[in-house]
């Protein structure tokens, strides 16, 4: 079998440990080798020549929502609360909303994300299930995908009273298990973005968070919810869920619990939507008071004082989330990184390690993905430049001059 030998720049393995000169030998879908130095290769190797670049594992986008209609180059206004919902006035049939998914996937790909993992799927159904099954066939490029069941609130009136009693929550993970999903989301907290003050309302009791947790662990499929107040964070902790989303009202207890537990669970704030909604998204109808309105502006303090704290108690936080919307079109995901190192106080390095190593481990395949080593899968970027040194190179697709997908060339080497 053939190698890739990627040779003559700087490898950042998703260790953490400092980028050092070196190369990486590929094998059909694995790592073979990275090593310090130059060394000559073997016949009919392929060579690529990474002067002035960094080598570094494929990016993974925490907290996906390839089902959200806006992407770069493609942007849906009527998408948008509470500003505007037209989107739903005509919403797409199952077969449009895949090929808008997998335009997402592929746009997701092209910005250096060879892995995904879900946080919801906009509607019911299981065409999150269909595109991660048509991405590992080879069907449609996209990240490798972890996908996720629609995010269902308890509203009785919505899902009918026998759903929302803690039998019919485990019902509804049991159901969607059965539609092939990897993980479930609940909401269990509300928030301002649909009702004033919502972000503080717990919208599942003890014994329906109980029942969820318990019903996931027997259908073997993992949780992920939307959390933002001490109740609901402690909620999700205590019953096992793997993801919880936000988190920017936590207490001193919700910390003690979220660093109790913390090789069990990642949590992710989505910070980027809260940023954008701030500062950059008045030409969609987002001016200062809306944002205030929104709750942006107080989970945007909150989440700057809340995230130093986690990043010191080591509690596994990955950029990305709520991309997907006008103001955060889907392929603009890596902004999330500067806003770790801006905002968290992160070196570059661990927003890297964020994305790369601790992407593999929410994705369920720590042994294999996240890092350059050998017998791992070979998803790589070749970085024109040192992202440790400049975060934001990774904001641009033209400073990716390379981008491999288990040992194959989504964008081949452009140099």
């Amino acid at each position: 079998m053939d190698e890739i030998v990627f040779t003559g720049g700087s490898v950042f393995d998703g260790t953490g440990r400092e980028p050092f000169p070196g190369e990486v030998v590929v094998r059909g879908d694995r790592i073979a080798a990275v090593r310090p130095g130059r060394s000559p290769a073997p016949e009919g190797a392929t060579v690529v020549d990474c002067a002035g670049a960094t080598v570094m594992p494929g990016l993974v986008e925490g907290h996906a929502h390839l089902t959200f209609p806006s992407a770069v180059g493609h942007l849906e206004p009527g998408f948008n609360p509470p500003v505007d919902v037209s989107f739903f006035g005509n919403p797409p049939t199952a077969e449009e909303h895949l090929a808008l998914a997998e335009r997402n996937a592929r746009i997701l790909l092209d910005a250096g994300f060879t892995s995904a993992y879900s946080a919801g799927s906009l509607t019911p159904g299981n065409v999150e299930v269909q595109l991660r099954d048509r991405i590992a066939a080879g069907g449609t490029p996209g990240p490798r995908l972890r996908a996720a069941s629609f995010e269902r609130d308890n509203n009785p009136v919505r899902h009918g009273a026998e759903n929302t009693t803690p039998t019919g929550v485990a019902r509804f993970i049991a159901e969607q298990a059965a539609l092939g999903f990897d993980s479930v989301k609940l909401l269990l907290s509300n928030d301002d973005v649909f009702v004033p003050g919502g972000s503080m309302q717990t919208q599942y009791t003890a014994e329906q968070a109980a029942a969820a947790g318990a019903a996931a662990r027997a259908a073997g499929v993992w949780l992920n919810c939307h959390a933002q107040n001490p109740e609901s964070i402690k909620l999700a902790v205590r019953n096992g869920f793997r993801s919880v989303y936000h988190c920017s009202y936590a207490d001193e207890e919700a910390l003690d619990l979220l660093e109790e537990h913390k090789d069990e669970l990642f949590a992710a704030p989505a910070v980027g939507i809260m940023w954008a909604n701030v500062h950059e998204a008045e030409e969609f109808g987002i001016d200062r008071a809306m944002a205030e309105r929104m709750g942006s502006v107080a989970q945007l303090e909150a989440q700057t004082a809340l995230y130093p704290e986690m990043r010191r108690r080591g509690i596994r936080v990955l950029p990305g989330g709520d991309y997907g919307f006008p103001q955060t079109p889907i392929g603009r995901n890596a902004r999330d990184l500067q806003l770790f190192v801006d905002l968290f106080g992160y070196t570059p390095s661990e927003a890297l390690v964020a994305a790369t190593r601790w992407g593999g481990e929410v994705m369920g395949m720590a042994d294999e993905l996240g890092v350059l080593a050998p017998g791992y899968l070979a998803d790589l970027l070749v970085v024109q430049g040192d992202p440790t040194d400049d975060i934001a190179l990774l904001q641009d697709s033209a400073n990716l001059t390379a981008i491999m997908q288990a040992g194959h060339f989504h964008k081949p080497p452009t140099r």
